[in-house]
């Protein structure tokens, strides 16, 4: 899973970025001191694949990782290439979702590049950028599926559902909240890799008192949340000041630290759980004794394109899945225990595989 944070300049995202990462990001007080993106890869906490190797005694623990990759601030105008923002829109298209970092506080020694602090103002001038350059990308692929569809009447249909997502981004909307009438037009749509059409979770960056009441006292917070909700995204509270401090102290501190500020996870853990929730992604475990591994899947997923995840000769030779939920694993202290109670199932192509399954795979090529 690769997530680009994006947002204005100067609302925190490189010194996000940072705490989440470690990335070592410039963070300063200026627009575009991030040109290149940055990149980083973080491990998906999972206190299941501890118990795992403790119970199998694994050399090797192996989590799911999410890549984020810290785009330069947009501005006004990004569309037509104002700030450098053609490149910057370009890295945008390589993500799977993109986290919109919105400053949601006042402090008089950051700039502003438009001077006040407006979620509302901010998230539009972003979302108009995006619309604008997908308005252009469609416009190229109209005119080319328009030349082809006079010599092969199949591409009609095509051509008239560019042309309905041409309105609606000349309607000032984002194609994610389009509807398509089968799973045909929306793969199609997927593989026109539009930005608007990427899933989007915002990430309202408050200050340190805020944060105890996951932002419930901060208008402009409540003003996203309500925003998101007519979207259909998510919205998760953050203080990246106080991220990036948390990110310099060892787990036990942590937790200190988090107990004192009144909250119980980190910026990152929700961030990863509400990115989960928003891509409709679970996690399925392999473990034995040379290593325990977490596998990252969509929601709905068949046991034999979850096996291919791991290589795809699993998936072309799938026999069957032997699953045992991970609860019943660990209460019950063993696969033959488990066995035992009839609660290793044996499972086969049609199975959907759900989030804490324990599987081994039997496959023959």
């Amino acid at each position: 899973m690769k997530l680009g944070i994006v947002g204005l300049p100067n609302v925190g995202k490189s010194t996000l970025f940072n705490s989440l990462t470690q990335g070592g990001a410039e963070a300063a007080n200026y627009p575009f001191c991030t040109i290149d993106p940055n990149i980083g890869v973080v491990c998906v906490p999972d206190y299941r694949l501890e118990k795992l190797r403790e119970l199998y005694n694994s050399k090797k623990v192996i989590p799911a990782v999410i890549e984020f990759v810290d785009i330069a601030g947009l501005v006004k105008g990004a569309s037509k290439g104002e700030g450098l923002g053609n490149k910057f829109l370009s890295h945008i298209r390589e993500v799977d979702a993109i986290v919109h970092v919105v400053r949601c506080f006042e402090d008089s020694n950051i700039v502003h590049v438009d001077a006040a602090v407006d979620p509302i103002r901010d998230i539009e001038t972003i979302n108009l950028e995006l619309i604008f350059s997908d308005l252009e990308l469609i416009e190229r692929r109209i005119s080319k599926t328009a030349k082809a569809a006079k010599a092969d009447k199949a591409l009609q249909k095509e051509l008239e559902l560019l042309n309905d997502i041409k309105a609606c981004l000349e309607e000032g909307k984002s194609v994610r909240n389009m509807n398509f009438s089968s799973e045909e037009e929306n793969q199609f749509v997927r593989e026109l890799n539009l930005l608007t059409f990427k899933p989007v979770l915002y990430a309202a960056n408050v200050a340190e008192d805020d944060l105890a009441d996951d932002g419930e006292s901060n208008v402009y917070a409540q003003k996203i949340r309500e925003l998101a909700k007519k979207e259909g995204s998510e919205v998760f509270v953050v203080c990246a000041k106080i991220e990036e401090e948390i990110a310099a102290l060892e787990n036990d501190e942590k937790k200190e630290f988090l107990s004192a500020l009144g909250c119980k996870e980190s910026g990152l853990d929700r961030l990863i759980a509400a990115s989960y929730s928003l891509l409709g992604l679970i996690s399925y475990l392999t473990a034995g004794e040379p290593e325990v591994r977490a596998w990252t899947i969509t929601k709905g997923t068949k046991a034999p394109q979850a096996a291919g995840k791991i290589h795809s000769d699993f998936e072309r030779g799938f026999i069957r899945a032997e699953t045992v939920s991970f609860d019943d694993l660990i209460r019950l202290g063993s696969v033959a225990a488990a066995r035992e109670q009839g609660l290793v199932r044996s499972e086969g192509k049609d199975y959907v595989v759900k989030d804490g399954d324990v599987i081994l795979f039997r496959f023959n090529v």
